[in-house]
Parts: C-alpha cells; sequence; structure tokens
C-alpha cells in the first residue's frame, strides 16, 4: 500500500494536491484536495488490463471551466431545494439560486469548489485520505458553522470506502454525497448506454419539469424504473416514459432503496466483465446517466469529446428538497448532533 503526491496546480495562491493510493493489487484511486475531486479510479478488466472508470480531467483549470461536478463531494445540500430557500425553526433561509430559480448541490461555491486540509495514513492492508473542512456560518445562506470529514480509505479488497461525518453548532442541513461520474467500459471507449445496472429499491420519486420532486413516491413496477432484476441504462433512453423525458432522455431520479449494506447497487460492463457493487446507509440513491453532458461549449474529458451518456453517477445520499416535504426523511442536522454516513464502493470482475 502506498500513497504518492504530486502538484496538480493553483488556486488563488494556493498549491492543489493529487493524491494518488495505490493497493497491493496494483488499483489506483487518484483525488484532490479541491473538491475532495476522485480525478482516475484505475481498475482491472477481465483479461487484467488496467484503464481508467471515471470521467475527469488532467488540469485543475479544466475543472473549473468544465466540470458538472465530476468526481466531488457535494453539500451542503446534495440535489435540488425548491426556489432556493426553506423554513427551519421559525426562520427562512436563502440560499444561492444557481439552478434556475431553485438552489443545486450546495450552491455557487458548494463543498466542490473549496480547498480541504488533508492527512493521510498508510495501514498494512489500507490507505486512508481524512479531509477535513470548516464551512462557516452563512456560507452560500446556510446556518451554523459546520465541521465536515471527509475519508477516502483504499483496501487490498479493491474497497474505496468513504466515511462522512458533520457537526454544526446550529441547526442546518446536511445532505452530502460523492458526485463520481463512472463508466466500466475502461478509459471512455464506449458510452454507458449498454451497462446493466440492478438497484435494490421499489420506488422513486416523481420529478416536476425543473426536476424538483414532486413529493409524490411511485412504484418502479412495469415502468423502466424497475432495476430490480437488472436492466440496461439506454431503457431509459428509449422508453418515451414521461420521467424520462423529463430527465432529458434517461434518469436523474432519486431512488429510495429496500436494504442497506447489504449489495444495494450493482453496476455492470458485459464487454469487460467490470463490476462495481455499492452499499451504504443512506436512504437512497440518485441515478443520473448523464443526459446533459453535451455542453454549449465543446470540451474534451482526457481526449474524448464530451457528449451525453458518456458517465451515470450513483449518488447515495437523503432525498432532495426534504425540507419541503414532510415525509421524506430528514435531512436536518440539528444542533451539536452528529452526522455520520459510509458507503462503500466495491470493484470487481463478474464472477
Amino acid at each position: 500500500m502506498e500513497i504518492m503526491q504530486e502538484d496538480y496546480g493553483e488556486i488563488d495562491g494556493r498549491t492543489i494536491t493529487a493524491f494518488t493510493m495505490v493497493n497491493d493489487h496494483g488499483m489506483e484511486i487518484t483525488c484532490l484536495d479541491y473538491g475532495c475531486i476522485i480525478t482516475k479510479i484505475v481498475a482491472s478488466d477481465r483479461n487484467g488490463h488496467f484503464e481508467n472508470i471515471v470521467l475527469g480531467f488532467d488540469s485543475i483549470e479544466e475543472y473549473q471551466k468544465y466540470s458538472p461536478y465530476f468526481g466531488a463531494i457535494i453539500g451542503r445540500f446534495a440535489g435540488r431545494i425548491k426556489n432556493a430557500e426553506f423554513n427551519l425553526n421559525g426562520k427562512i433561509y436563502q440560499l444561492a439560486k444557481n439552478n434556475n430559480d431553485n438552489h443545486l448541490h450546495g450552491g455557487l461555491q458548494g463543498f466542490d469548489k473549496v480547498s480541504w486540509e488533508t492527512k493521510i495514513a498508510i495501514e498494512a492492508d489500507s490507505t486512508k485520505l481524512e479531509f477535513t473542512y470548516l464551512s462557516k456560518s452563512g456560507e452560500e445562506g446556510y446556518p451554523g458553522n459546520l465541521l465536515m470529514k471527509v475519508t477516502y480509505t483504499l483496501n487490498n479488497k479493491n474497497e474505496l470506502i468513504i466515511s462522512y461525518k458533520g457537526v454544526s453548532d446550529e441547526s442546518t442541513l446536511l445532505n452530502v454525497t460523492n458526485h463520481t461520474y463512472f463508466n466500466l467500459s475502461g478509459n471512455l471507449k464506449r458510452d454507458i448506454l449498454d451497462h446493466q445496472l440492478t438497484i435494490k429499491s421499489r420506488k422513486f420519486l416523481e420529478l416536476d419539469e425543473r426536476l424538483i420532486p414532486t413529493g409524490k413516491i411511485l412504484s418502479v413496477e412495469n415502468t423502466p424504473f424497475d432495476f430490480q432484476n437488472g436492466r440496461k441504462i439506454k431503457d431509459g433512453m428509449t422508453s418515451g416514459h414521461v420521467q424520462n423525458w423529463i430527465a432529458g432522455n434517461g434518469y436523474d431520479h432519486p431512488f429510495l432503496l429496500t436494504e442497506q449494506h447489504n449489495k444495494e447497487i450493482t453496476l455492470l460492463d458485459e464487454e469487460s466483465d467490470r463490476e462495481l457493487i455499492i452499499e451504504t446507509d443512506e436512504p437512497a440513491v440518485v441515478l443520473y446517466t448523464g443526459n446533459q453532458l453535451e455542453a454549449d461549449e465543446s470540451y474534451s474529458i482526457r481526449g474524448v469529446p464530451s457528449r451525453n451518456y458518456l458517465g451515470l453517477c450513483l449518488e447515495t445520499q437523503g432525498l432532495p428538497d426534504s425540507i419541503h416535504n414532510p415525509h421524506f426523511p430528514s435531512s436536518i442536522l440539528k444542533k451539536g448532533e452528529v452526522f455520520q454516513s459510509v458507503t462503500k464502493y466495491k470493484f470487481g470482475i463478474k464472477s
């Protein structure tokens, strides 16, 4: 096990560092102390070929100019908050409007666009990167001084474990996730439409045309949202279902998980046999299939022109806009209470 470091660029006079964790089997994960961005995950296919399986850039300037949250930690609130405001304990808080009239992924300068303090640890069977950030009261409109700690652990089981911990001196909202775009084909050889996805979920959230939850929780039965027995991502592009159409001919939907820490989510690329199994204690996962990666301004991702469906996100988290839907699991973090969550990503070859 080892961790390597190199300069990645500079922002406002501060050097950005890239850390690469390597396990004994040759798996590598590279991440930055800016946004806790996972910029590379190098994993083997069935023939022993190691390739990168996530979307990212090779310069900090590209992340600042083009990135749709590639690989970053999202907070204080993952997903959208309707009308960019909420009422907490009788006080209305106005947030940044960075998605039409709504608030998205923590605002103009969320956790994905700040520098984090970093500690490293190397053990016999694992390496760890511990990122810490103090989000001050009023940042992006949120109350409370919030101390966040995010830990990335790579072990010799080819597992990436992301642990989150947060505590605030005032009651606030907190809903964090990692926004990595996966493409298991390796080095972006193909898009993700033929990836096979299985999710242990019987219900998903209905969205309106602004991608805000309507409050309705729908059954997946007899819809292209039923991933219980596995299905191809391309089903959502071709289905004609109104919810797929609203999302841009794909998925951008929260799924309520029926189990925790029991192989809830499995993603498979049948051509390479690469498999990703995700387990979490979060109540939901947001599936986003890169329906809006065709930017107005064209750009390339490590030499591959950006296009829709080039990667997909599996964002384990609480439900978007939960503050306006009391029947959703709450994302209120009370003063002095400790928020903790763990998501595990196991990379392997289909057996």
